[in-house]
């Protein structure tokens, strides 16, 4: 069977991966701090026909090998961590941050290591706890949930840039918190769960447990928290449908590649009558 066809076949199926990944990015365009994601390509092993001859001065020159490359595989599907844009909402909830780190939240307050997210759209429930859109529990830098806010006595509270909650009171004013953040050495490694929310791995952490902070935090370069607003998606859409087109004519040129091949064992098949 002809190399040709297997390459034509691997490319298909690489730039069915890269389609894949481009119409996810592009679906999430406008989802709250979501980071895009990238298909890298590498060859497959080649097959070689004629090994290296050396060469021998004043005799013989070198020779080159000859080698037939089998086609393309994933290399790697990245996840760019790149920042997003800012967009003001004005709502005193909405978080963003400025810099390095992950916000902490737990499903619960049995929750051993919470999930990471850079979505910062929080709300207060009905018992005053800090929660996510979908209820989990926004935590303090100690990685445990916040303590709910006493609905009956604070009348206002706002957070300062370092994740401290400023409650007013009628006796004047107290402090709580601070929101939690994670610095993680690579995020690249972190392991997207759907919701916004990332999952630590072995590959993330030098030990695989995170280690809990504060924002606005030099000595562990933690970014600060910027109240009334949100960080939105990186994706770049001109180079994503740049990437689309790219993709799409690399797939159109592999099945070519196919029916090529085809049409050259439907020839060999012919040669006996």
């Amino acid at each position: 069977m002809l190399r040709s066809m297997y390459s034509g076949v691997s490319g298909m199926r690489g730039f069915q991966t890269k389609l894949d990944v481009i119409g996810n990015n592009i679906a999430n365009v406008n989802t709250v701090g979501f980071k895009s994601g990238r298909v890298m390509f590498k060859d497959i092993m080649s097959q070689t026909i004629s090994g290296v001859t050396a060469p021998v001065e004043d005799t013989s020159g070198g020779i080159n090998a000859k080698q037939v490359g089998l086609g393309v595989q994933i290399g790697s599907i990245d996840t760019l961590h790149t920042g997003g844009s800012a967009m003001t909402t004005n709502n005193p909830l909405d978080l963003r941050i400025d810099g390095d780190g992950f916000f902490l939240v737990k499903l619960n307050a049995d929750q051993e290591e919470p999930f990471l997210t850079r979505a910062g759209d929080f709300h207060i429930d009905a018992v005053g706890q800090l929660v996510t859109s979908d209820g989990l529990l926004v935590c303090d830098s100690a990685g445990e949930a916040l303590e709910p806010i006493d609905l009956a006595t604070v009348t206002a509270f706002s957070i300062s840039a370092d994740g401290t909650i400023i409650q007013k009171t009628a006796d004047g004013e107290t402090t709580a918190g601070p929101i939690g953040v994670a610095k993680v050495a690579n995020p690249e490694g972190l392991e997207k769960i759907g919701g916004n929310l990332y999952r630590s791995t072995l590959n993330a952490v030098a030990d695989g447990e995170l280690t809990y902070t504060n924002p606005n935090n030099a000595e562990a370069g933690t970014g600060k928290l910027v109240p009334g607003q949100l960080e939105m998606s990186n994706v770049d859409l001109t180079g994503e449908f740049t990437e689309m087109i790219v993709a799409q004519r690399g797939f159109q040129a592999n099945s070519r590649i196919i029916t090529t091949s085809d049409e050259v064992l439907q020839e060999v098949v012919n040669l006996k009558r």
